[in-house]
């Protein structure tokens, strides 16, 4: 009986089932964050999304979808930063300052409201 000698495929050299390579997860389970970064890196530094796409057995969508969350938190984690005592202080003295304002404006009105009643009344020109 002749024995068919089986080819080794890049992919069996870098050991990947045929089914990852044929475009199915080998591992039906969920994607770690970690790996979801891996691949996203892999398409930040030039990887082709379908080649990727192929590779992984993730849709070009769902690699997207990771790409444009990956950038998304990366933009707000440089934006915002942990709030500490500052953040309180400012917050303080920020209401504080409403609080003055907000007196000094009915102070003022009570001070016109007064003024008002001590002025004479205008005076009638004769003719």
């Amino acid at each position: 009986m002749p024995r068919h000698h089986r080819r080794s495929s890049p992919d069996a050299k870098r050991g990947r089932s045929p089914t990852a390579a044929s475009g199915e997860r080998a591992d039906k389970g969920r994607w770690s964050s970690r790996r979801k970064a891996e691949l996203v890196l892999r398409l930040l530094k030039g990887e082709a999304l379908d080649t990727l796409s192929r590779e992984v057995g993730v849709s070009t969508a769902r690699l997207s979808q990771w790409r444009d969350d990956f950038l998304a938190a990366g933009q707000s984690g440089l934006q915002s930063r942990e709030s500490d005592e500052r953040d309180t202080l400012i917050h303080d003295l920020k209401a504080k300052l409403g609080d003055q304002t907000m007196t000094i404006e009915l102070l003022e009105r009570k001070i016109e409201h007064l003024e008002d009643g001590l002025r004479p009344p205008p005076r009638r020109l004769s003719s």
